[in-house]
């Protein structure tokens, strides 16, 4: 196992700042490259414990702007039209991308990673999509998905 601190949030791991044992292969190749991790050597584990008002900071400037992001999402409404067939079945589906880009038209910029679909959404109506903007603050969002 290779032991390593997080220098960023990373889910279902930790938290930014903690001490945890992965494995090789993904502190190598996934945490380390991408800055999400630092090797935990007696330098790194020194600067950390310096460090870690800092980190706790930027913590909690990144989870007070979540807050606000997560209080415009839950006043916005997003509404995507798709042609539909017989029985009001649609051509298609709204996905992610679909929801990400309608937010976007709005002003609201949201990676697609972070709206929770379980599946593409294949019916006419009012929807509620989970978005997690992180580990302490979600927001359902509505998606109507009207005929045209």
């Amino acid at each position: 196992m290779l032991e390593v601190i997080l220098t960023k949030d990373v889910e279902s791991l930790g938290n930014a700042g903690e001490l945890v044992r992965v494995k090789p292969g993904y502190g190598r190749n996934y945490l380390l490259p991408r800055g999400l991790a630092l090797l935990a050597t007696r330098g790194n584990i020194a600067q950390l414990e310096h460090h870690r008002r800092a980190i706790a900071a930027e913590q909690a400037k990144i989870h007070d702007s979540n807050k606000a992001k997560a209080k415009l999402l839950t006043a916005a409404s997003v509404s995507i039209p798709r042609k539909v067939g017989d029985d009001d079945k649609l051509f298609g589906s709204v996905t992610s991308k679909d929801i990400a880009e309608a937010l976007s038209a709005q002003n609201i910029e949201l990676d697609r990673k972070l709206i929770r679909l379980e599946g593409p959404i294949k019916a006419i109506g009012r929807h509620k999509v989970p978005i997690r903007l992180s580990a302490e603050v979600s927001v359902d969002l509505q998606v109507d998905v009207i005929k045209i």
